[in-house]
């Protein structure tokens, strides 16, 4: 491509980190998790939430577990300070539940922010200006010590404006652009706010270190957080909070990476909603953990229900491929994919397998609310003949022989394939019921009746009517099975071998139908038949007829 010499580094890599943190294989606890939907989220929307739509979203995140939620910035507009005093005023903040709001060093807009504050039990009023090289000499033309006195300013009235607040105020301070910033700049000026605020143990701060614009690998993001986890003061008593955002695609690898390097806290969005290419995607952050066996303490067993919710009330779509949330995240449509997952399913069955290791699903998708046969197989021209089988015997219950699952796999992806579309299970089901089972076209048989000879021979007597025309035909056979065969070929006129017979019931009731299979063989090609019927020897006449009208 052209152009490309015109772009240049804008991260600063810290000295002096040892990376110790690489030596972490995973994350062994969750991080404090704090959703920004209803701010960070709400004001990349093309059309912001309602009122009302921002207090469903605040129920959703409250149902999910988060106890941290950062609603809005009050003095922004005049619907997030309604929303803001809505929430208070009407008591809909659950008892563990801290709401957060943000503000700019500004006094008026501070002041605007505790006033939308008043009568809250607990609250995070959320400071932040922005500390990068780009933003110092290109927005505000100024120096460092000033872009430090505008922090230290909006420091000290927060903690003037706490001292008159009710409730619990907890304080947070974000150097906006921090991975644009010189990593020993972003140290002094959190620094300066530290000691403006000098938390305790009862009192901690929040120090929030967002990837306002992601510039680098997920390395040098995570080096940057060793850092300043090792040069904070009052470390002890500050709880250190990671707010990636997507530019490079490595929200999800920041964060994991920034926990591991000494991050204690998550701002983040459901499904990675924010400016540009958004925020990290909390569902994904959380259940890579849950995969992991770690509980993120939130609750998305239920993500079909959670997902509709957010549809409606941001009027964004969750991506098919979206990692755990998307509709097709755990579909196979190829053909090795769903026989490695229809025997990894039989597996766990037959061993009673606690620990969840079925191939290609990362996760159990039962455990985020999907269902396996809508979900898990999908038909299409790829598919193979495994989850075509599968969706036969989970769904209707009919167990397939290997050999007539694999010709019933390339009927029906033949027919997928000439119709340039999915098939879904009721229409599998509609083809193997139309084109296998009870076939009755060309021949049927109208009756039968039949003399125990002796042990090893029946006499039968059978009525056949074949293309239109009845006869009578008198045989014998081995059997009573082998009695209507010989009067087939005696009427069609045409010889085959009786290869394969296999059958079973359809429920578990001394009432429930059977199902036959039965295949034959002429001219060295099999051919196919089902019966189903109450009766097992009319189930077995049946599927008998099917296999010869199939191969007439």
């Amino acid at each position: 491509m052209k152009n490309s010499k015109k772009y240049v580094k804008q991260y600063f890599e810290p000295q002096g980190v040892t990376m110790d943190w690489t030596k972490k294989s995973c994350i062994d606890k969750p991080p404090i998790w704090c959703s920004v939907d209803l701010r960070d989220g709400n004001q990349a929307l093309i059309v912001p939430m309602s009122l009302e739509e921002k207090l469903e979203f605040f129920q959703l995140l409250c149902k999910v577990g988060f106890k941290e939620i950062e609603i809005g910035f009050p003095a922004a507009s005049e619907t997030e300070y309604e929303f803001c005093r809505k929430l208070i005023e009407e008591n809909l903040i659950p008892e563990d539940v801290t709401i957060q709001v943000l503000t700019q060093s500004r006094e008026h807009i501070i002041a605007k922010t505790f006033e939308a504050l008043k009568g809250a039990k607990r609250a995070v009023v959320h400071l932040y200006n922005s500390t990068s090289v780009a933003q110092r000499q290109q927005v505000f033309k100024r120096e460092k010590k000033e872009i430090v006195d505008i922090a230290v300013f909006g420091a000290k009235l927060c903690k003037e404006y706490r001292e008159k607040a009710e409730g619990k105020i907890t304080f947070e301070y974000s150097p906006e652009s921090f991975t644009g910033t010189e990593p020993e700049f972003a140290a002094e000026i959190c620094n300066a706010v530290l000691d403006i605020w000098q938390p305790t143990a009862d009192d901690k701060a929040i120090i929030n270190l967002p990837v306002t614009v992601s510039h680098s690998m997920p390395h040098v993001y995570a080096n940057q957080v060793e850092y300043m986890c090792k040069n904070l003061h009052y470390r002890e008593n500050v709880i250190v909070s990671l707010h990636p955002h997507n530019d490079r695609g490595c929200a999800v690898a920041d964060s994991e990476m920034g926990l591991l390097a000494g991050g204690d806290r998550i701002e983040g969005t459901l499904f990675g909603n924010g400016e540009r290419t958004g925020n990290v995607d909390i569902i994904t952050l959380a259940l890579n953990m849950f995969s992991q066996g770690v509980d993120p303490e939130l609750d998305f067993s239920d993500l079909p229900a959670i997902t509709s919710v957010y549809e409606r009330v941001t009027r964004m779509k969750v991506s098919e491929r979206q990692p755990y949330s998307g509709a097709l995240v755990f579909a196979a449509f190829s053909g090795s994919h769903q026989d490695a997952i229809a025997k990894g399913m039989k597996y766990r069955v037959e061993r009673d397998a606690k620990s969840w290791t079925v191939p290609y699903l990362p996760i159990d998708p039962a455990d985020v609310g999907r269902v396996y046969e809508a979900d898990v197989i999908r038909i299409n021209s790829q598919s193979g003949k495994g989850g075509i089988g599968y969706i036969l015997e989970t769904q209707f219950k009919l167990v397939l022989p290997a050999k007539m699952r694999e010709v019933f796999g390339y009927h029906v992806k033949s027919i997928s394939d000439h119709a340039h579309k999915e098939l879904s299970p009721d229409e599998v089901h509609e083809i193997f019921l139309r084109d296998f089972v009870n076939l009755t076209e060309k021949l049927r048989v109208v009756s039968a009746a039949y003399e125990e000879k002796d042990e090893d021979k029946v006499f039968g007597r059978v009525e056949i009517e074949y293309l239109g025309k009845t006869q009578t035909v008198e045989v014998e056979g081995n059997g009573r099975l082998d009695c209507i065969s010989n009067a087939i070929k005696k009427a069609v006129g045409k010889d085959y071998v009786l290869e394969s017979y296999v059958e079973h019931a359809l429920e578990e009731k001394s009432t429930s139908k059977a199902a036959s299979y039965v295949c034959i063989v002429a001219d060295n090609k099999p051919y196919w038949g089902v019966g189903i019927h109450s009766d097992i020897m009319a189930s077995s006449v049946s599927a008998l007829v099917s296999a010869v009208n199939r191969m007439l």
